[in-house]
């Protein structure tokens, strides 16, 4: 459930701090790294103050008490005794096997209160595991939906082939959604919210041992919770709720949909059962499918509330140790495995207010960040501005004549950085630190069937993905061919 890539924030602080140690002196290195991994997994990003790094001194102190904040947070989500400090018992609950959605979260609806908007959703199972009989699994997956059919005016029907609703798959590792499993324990599985397209499709890692009873992992249990997900439920504080974001068996024999989550999924859908009026209540009708997007869309005020607009226009984007970076008006959203992050821009990289492009160099742990005229490196791992930035773009080469960059992406397969400026673009070699000679050159000569201008772009997976406007290309390099295009929006969990 699930989602981020592991990246490890380091714990700097010592004597040298002036401060009490965050981690307890009895846990070992290991258990250390273990609460890093988890603080940085669910809790990264919140409560992040706009600091100027003056001096070691004075990062380490930040790193210490930025982790000692984060953990207390997760420590009184988790109702466990807010001590700021790593304990047996902290380190029991990071252990266990859970979903990965974040547990930082304003709302127990997903952001926007997506929701299926019909009467019927139909789902389809296309690869069954191992571990069950393949009528064992249609009778379970079944029983998890009927939970929620119970106490909402929604019916689920299964369907064997084209395409359904809720497609539902059994797969370890990389499955072909971009966010791999981790094998046996962790993320057990994870599913999208409601919506078109991939909206509310669910996956199990098949890499764990499926069971009907209390060994293994139950699957009526953890189905049941991604299909609140799929249905539009973030997670609960509640222990005792189903959507509760760790692991917990319970006897499942008689089982029904806890309250909290019973009053989570009918705030969205209502009650199975209408309360008595004197007139009928007037019929739902399906909101109208929105027009296709323009090319030059009007911008919303705030840029959280573009997230699920149709015309989400993108200012960069990039990918950094493995999690997606969208910028826009001096935001960015975070996309990893275990979920979306907003996140001002400023309150994590001091004296950057807004970003024009970005890109990553993954061998060399540097990520590059443009805003006008400048541009500054940023250590990939940490995420923290390396010293000695910002620079003139002029450095690149780039002529003194450009005020802008608009996008720029790394090709591991070429060993070039991309960089684009209007209907151009510039070859830069990182290894020879200077452009690449013949340069500029205009955009459709070389990247044929994605137009002439390039708002954000980035590589995944082989791909390169070029925004202008609210559409996207998605381009294969190695034929110079458009796969298929897109809507930004997309990318957001907005299906």
């Amino acid at each position: 459930m699930l989602g981020s890539e592991f990246w490890t924030v380091l714990l700097l602080c010592s004597a040298l701090c002036g401060a009490a140690p965050t981690v307890a002196p009895t846990m070992s290195p290991q258990e250390d790294d273990l609460a890093q991994q988890y603080i940085s997994m669910f809790y990264d990003d919140v409560g992040t103050s706009n600091v100027t790094l003056r001096s070691n001194v004075t990062l380490r102190s930040l790193v210490n008490n930025t982790f000692r904040d984060d953990l207390e947070t997760m420590q009184a989500f988790f109702g466990l005794e807010v001590t700021g400090v790593l304990n047996k018992e902290t380190l029991e609950v990071m252990k266990a096997p859970r979903c990965g959605v974040s547990d930082i979260s304003r709302y127990g609806h997903f952001h926007g209160k997506p929701r299926w908007q019909k009467r019927r959703v139909t789902y389809r199972i296309t690869q069954y595991t191992p571990d069950l009989g393949r009528g064992e699994v249609d009778a379970t997956i079944a029983k998890a939906f009927q939970l929620y059919s119970d106490v909402i005016p929604l019916d689920f029907k299964q369907i064997y082939s084209g395409t359904a609703d809720i497609m539902i798959l059994f797969k370890g590792g990389y499955h072909g959604d971009f966010y791999p499993f981790d094998g046996s324990g962790g993320v057990l599985a994870h599913a999208n919210s409601p919506g078109q397209g991939q909206g509310g499709d669910t996956h199990f890692d098949d890499d764990e041992t499926w069971t009907l009873s209390a060994r293994g992992v139950n699957l009526l249990l953890v189905a049941a919770h991604e299909f609140g997900h799929a249905l539009g439920l973030d997670h609960s504080k509640d222990r005792r709720a189903l959507m509760f974001p760790t692991y917990q068996y319970v006897n499942t024999n008689g089982y029904r949909l806890p309250d909290d989550d019973r009053r989570g999924v009918q705030a969205l859908y209502g009650s199975r059962t209408a309360v008595p009026t004197t007139k009928p209540p007037p019929r739902p009708e399906p909101e109208p499918e929105p027009e296709e997007p323009t090319e030059e869309p009007d911008p919303l005020p705030n840029p959280r509330d573009e997230q699920c607009d149709r015309r989400l226009v993108f200012d960069a984007a990039t990918s950094i140790r493995g999690e997606l970076f969208f910028f826009k008006n001096g935001y960015y959203w975070k996309k990893n495995q275990y979920g979306i992050r907003f996140v001002k821009v400023s309150s994590k990289w001091s004296g950057i207010n807004s970003v024009d492009a970005a890109f990553e160099v993954p061998n060399s742990d540097a990520a590059y960040l443009f805003q006008g005229r400048q541009y500054w490196g940023i250590r990939a791992q940490a995420k923290t501005i390396i010293p000695g930035y910002p620079k003139s773009i002029t450095n690149l080469g780039l002529p003194s004549s450009i005020s802008k960059v608009d996008a720029a992406v790394y090709l591991p397969s070429t060993g070039k950085t991309f960089i684009f400026v209007k209907n151009q673009y510039w070859s830069y070699d990182p290894l020879r630190s200077q452009m690449d000679a013949g340069y500029p050159r205009y955009i459709t000569w070389d990247f044929p069937g994605i137009g002439s201008k390039v708002d954000a772009v980035f590589e995944n997976y082989g791909y390169l993905y070029f925004s202008n406007g609210a559409k996207q290309t998605e381009y294969y390099p190695p034929w110079k061919r458009v796969n298929r295009v897109l809507l930004n929006y997309g990318w957001l969990n907005c299906y």
